[in-house]
């Protein structure tokens, strides 16, 4: 039998019908995760035409973009936010559909719940009309963002019309340093491939550099992966999924459970499996790392300078809109706010992280902590170890869980001009208010920026 990649295993599982010169495959999804904002118009159009939702025991809704995240749960930005919210829980009523609403202790950002209760499993295909679906690559399933008019085609077949992506490995060796996080290693990585390098890709993550990582960590890899314009991130599931997933509320139980493990220990690339491209990175040298641009693969060591642009207009356009200069170090540029969560980083891990350097230590005078919990779980999980404590006395904001500031659109936002350092993963110009900038990093490197009031390396507070 021909070698296959892990991709491949999954993909070819999933085809109900073949892909061919006249039309896409059709491809079976095990699990669809919904929100407020990409379903209206999806739930609109069964109704138009009278179609019911295919599998509503696969389809999960949970209330994450639009919701406050202060402790006005229900003071919504704007009519528009609060009718998104009102008309999915119809929906979902309506529809069948489980919701894990504001009063759930399951509420929470879609890519941190999922995981967490165990409705991400190894081997599945998995959509949401959010593109950082991807997330879910961590635990070995096919998972990608889809548009509004997708979202009604999942609910009623519970298939989808792709074409299959290449494969592309990406290997990582070394070992990640003192103060070197996940964050640092996937921002090094889209700068290597580009904002556009793996565009028609599926990433496959391996190596002992990604192997070392914990399932929260490769979570945080896999979920950038489209910001290199990748359709997907995956990483072979091992032990550590395992253990992870073990006795999660939604995953197998009992037998189940030992047949489901024997069935996922396959779930990896074969020896002499071809890709369609590869590339290596080494981490040992790696260092804290921070966006500067308005796109993710513009990053440097946050020791390092500004880039000169050297003719390239989107490059140009990236500093003036930021206000840089080329030669201009960043370390030590005073900031505004300091966000801490999205679906990238408000694991309980990343509290943990961020807990670390700011115990016992105060936030910079004038400068704004917001710290969002991504789910309830992980909110009372922080609670019950004391780190809420720690960032409350440390001056921070401890809100409620929701995407917050990563989007901005619940009336979590920076004004005109700000600068911003976040954990989030998207740095466009206005991603998170309009005239705002915003510098991508790691949990540590943000708290070590709230507590100094300007970028910080972190390893200054661990060493």
């Amino acid at each position: 039998m021909q070698s296959r990649t892990l991709l491949d295993k999954i993909w070819h599982s999933h085809e109900v019908a073949v892909e061919s010169s006249d039309h896409p495959a059709i491809l079976y999804i095990d699990c669809h995760l919904v929100h407020e904002v990409t379903s209206p118009q999806a739930f609109t159009e069964l109704r138009q035409r009278a179609l019911r939702v295919r599998r509503p025991d696969k389809t999960f809704a949970t209330i994450d973009h639009s919701v406050p995240t202060d402790a006005r749960r229900e003071a919504y930005i704007d009519d528009q936010a609060r009718s998104q919210v009102e008309t999915l829980r119809r929906n979902c009523r309506d529809f069948s559909v489980p919701l894990f609403d504001l009063d759930s202790s399951t509420q929470g950002i879609i890519h941190v719940i999922a995981p967490e209760l165990g409705l991400t499993l190894p081997g599945q295909t998995i959509v949401c009309g959010d593109s950082h679906t991807s997330t879910h690559g961590a635990f070995g399933a096919l998972a990608f963002g889809i548009g509004t008019s997708e979202v009604g085609y999942v609910l009623a077949t519970q298939c989808l019309l792709q074409k299959k992506p290449k494969n592309l490995a990406v290997h990582v060796s070394g070992t990640l340093g003192l103060g070197v996080t996940a964050k640092d290693l996937i921002l090094a990585i889209i700068r290597q491939l580009g904002s556009a390098g793996g565009a028609g890709f599926v990433l496959e993550y391996c190596g002992p550099a990604i192997e070392a990582l914990d399932m929260e960590e490769r979570m945080t890899i896999c979920n950038m992966s489209i910001e290199a314009g990748a359709r997907a991130g995956l990483i072979a599931p091992d032990e550590k999924t395992f253990a992870y997933l073990q006795s999660r509320t939604y995953a197998p139980k009992a037998a189940a459970w030992e047949h489901a493990v024997e069935q996922w220990r396959s779930l990896k690339s074969d020896p002499g499996a071809v890709y369609d491209k590869e590339i290596r990175i080494n981490v040992d040298d790696l260092t804290p790392t921070v966006s500067f641009g308005t796109s993710p693969d513009q990053s440097v060591a946050i020791q390092g300078s500004i880039p000169d642009p050297e003719g390239d207009t989107h490059l140009q356009q990236a500093l003036a809109y930021m206000q840089w200069q080329p030669g201009q170090r960043l370390e030590g540029v005073p900031v505004d706010v300091v966000f801490i969560g999205s679906c990238t980083n408000a694991r309980i891990s990343d509290l943990r992280a961020a807990a670390k350097i700011l115990k016992g230590r105060t936030v910079a005078e004038g400068l704004r902590l917001m710290i969002v919990p991504g789910s309830v779980a992980v909110k009372r999980q922080a609670e019950v170890e004391g780190l809420a404590k720690i960032f409350i006395e440390a001056g921070a904001e401890w809100r409620e869980p929701g995407c917050s500031m990563c989007i901005a659109m619940n009336g979590d936002q920076l004004l005109a001009g700000q600068l911003a350092v976040s954990t989030s993963n998207r740095n466009f110009a206005g991603r998170q208010g309009k005239g705002s900038r915003t510098i991508l990093a790691s949990p540590l490197t943000a708290a070590a920026t709230a507590i100094q009031g300007s970028l910080t390396d972190p390893r200054v507070y661990l060493m």
